[in-house]
């Protein structure tokens, strides 16, 4: 009787063990959706974090603030119409926070300055970040994100520079001077 309760015992220890080992293997293997929605605080503080789309900035709680920054920025089409031919082949890395005023008023005015220059986002990346500017899966490793909005320009896979928070004298008038190869620094890399 003994011998068969240790079985059992044993049989039972052994299947939650197997389905233990199920389970960790089934998580290690899941990826985290982050083109959708990920929302750290709950309520008037939810914040996207992570990789995701335009489309969630023009959604609510941020539509508002999107909107309204879209709408009223004010663009320079002589800047822009010397920026649209210089971005074929452009890629951009915008990191941001939607809990950062510079990122609600800088980043709806880029994408505005984009669509006049009609950039066709096949080679674009936008990821939030935390306040600590953090993203769940480390999208920032190795770029130094200090500052948020930066916008990292590529080209051919090289980083040729960065807008980093605010513009020196207009988000499109900085993008054609690092385009244009113009040696432009950004206010912390002065």
């Amino acid at each position: 009787m003994e011998l068969l309760k240790y079985k059992a015992a044993t049989l039972i220890v052994a299947l939650g063990l197997a389905l233990l080992a199920c389970q960790s293997k089934s998580n290690q293997t899941t990826s985290v959706d982050y083109s959708t929605q990920e929302s750290i605080y709950q309520g008037e503080d939810s914040i996207l974090v992570g990789k995701h789309t335009r489309k969630q900035l023009e959604s609510a709680p941020y539509k508002e603030w999107f909107d309204a920054n879209y709408q009223g920025y004010q663009t320079n089409q002589k800047v822009i119409s010397e920026l649209e031919p210089l971005l074929k082949g452009v890629t951009i890395k915008v990191f941001m926070g939607t809990w950062c005023s510079d990122s609600q008023q800088h980043v709806p005015a880029f994408f505005k300055i984009m669509d006049r220059a009609d950039y066709k986002y096949t080679d674009f990346e936008l990821y939030s970040m935390t306040e600590d500017k953090m993203t769940p899966q480390d999208f920032e490793q190795n770029l130094n994100i200090t500052q948020v909005p930066t916008f990292i320009i590529y080209k051919d896979g090289k980083e040729l520079n960065r807008l980093v928070e605010y513009p020196l004298t207009s988000i499109e008038q900085d993008l054609l001077e690092i385009l244009q190869g113009k040696g432009y620094k950004n206010p912390y890399a002065l």
